[in-house]
């Protein structure tokens, strides 16, 4: 089973240059979580999954901590998550800059990545 938040978008200040701190852009973030084989589904209670209310939450902390790299956003973002949903067995965290600052036309900087409980 899988809890996927898609298109999480945020005005944040990160870059490596500092006018991109000191501007902002807008982000977008999506977060795929694989739930464990032993969650109890038929419950229905919310305590046997992954609340994604907290998963937004969790996603929003990281996003307002101005960072050079998306790619140290993304790992923080599955670390803590890793940490906090003890129900996850692994996440994958995309992170986009919309109109990155590079000499040309680019809608979107994106990278991804994935991290499984050891």
């Amino acid at each position: 089973m899988l809890v996927k938040l898609e298109g999480l978008d945020f005005f944040a200040h990160h870059g490596v240059y500092e006018e991109e701190r000191e501007i902002g852009n807008k982000y977008t973030v999506s977060v795929e979580l694989e739930i464990s084989d032993e969650a109890d589904y038929m419950s229905d209670q919310l305590i046997n999954t992954i609340d994604y209310e907290e998963v937004y939450q969790l996603v929003k902390r990281v996003m307002d901590e101005p960072r050079k790299l998306l790619e140290t956003l993304a790992v923080d973002i599955n670390q803590r998550s890793l940490k906090k949903f003890i129900l996850a067995k692994s996440i994958k965290t995309t992170v986009s800059k919309h109109n990155p600052p590079i000499k040309g036309v680019c809608h979107k900087a994106t990278i991804v990545h994935a991290m499984s409980r050891s």
